[in-house]
């Protein structure tokens, strides 16, 4: 099984170690699901975002190709076909102002693309092997108030709006809320604890 992980934090995946200003929960919980997942036999292809420099803004040019079905670049061509080959999709990233962070919203809208990722007619998703979604997010809201207050705004953007929209049904969100606010032995259990 080949699972692609596209991870998007600005201390990309070398913040897992517990490294005063270059540290970050998310990396740590990225360490541990791939050393999860390489246990478990599976194939792992991450693409770390920032890592990588990859350029969220669609420009005019970008935005021509778009809408002729063309990738916007050779990064992401790569991308696209590293998506067609995966089992399951993994999306890794901060939770900010309630919503995905500019890196991964621009992966949607520049990689996901019509003519390529998905049939712009019938919306249906060209993913011949139906890939898993699943989300892993981290977020300073509570869970409580994000639901009920923000009204869980990146369940309608990408579950609906983005990936049943396109026909991919099996979408998983892993959320850790308030994360900063636990003791080391509370993340420990946490990260030992994180099953997909």
């Amino acid at each position: 099984m080949k699972t692609v992980i596209i991870f998007d934090h600005p201390y990309t995946a070398t913040a897992g170690e517990n490294v005063p200003h270059h540290r970050s929960f998310l990396a740590a919980l990225l360490k541990t699901t791939m050393a999860k997942l390489t246990q478990a036999g599976e194939t792992i292809d991450l693409i770390d975002l920032h890592a990588d420099h990859f350029n969220p803004v669609m420009t005019a040019d970008d935005l021509t190709n778009w809408r002729r079905g063309l990738p916007t670049d050779s990064q992401v061509a790569n991308y696209q076909q590293r998506l067609r080959d995966a089992d399951r999709i993994i999306f890794m990233f901060p939770v900010w102002w309630e919503v995905v962070p500019a890196m991964t919203k621009g992966f949607l809208d520049k990689v996901y693309a019509k003519g390529q990722l998905y049939d712009a007619k019938s919306m249906r998703t060209t993913l011949v092997k139906q890939p898993k979604i699943e989300l892993i997010t981290t977020m300073s809201t509570p869970n409580w108030a994000y639901r009920l207050i923000f009204g869980a705004p990146l369940a309608k953007a990408l579950f609906r709006g983005t990936f049943l929209k396109t026909r991919l049904w099996h979408f998983h969100w892993h959320n850790f809320a308030q994360v900063e606010k636990k003791s080391l032995a509370e993340r420990e259990t946490i990260l030992r604890n994180f099953k997909l």
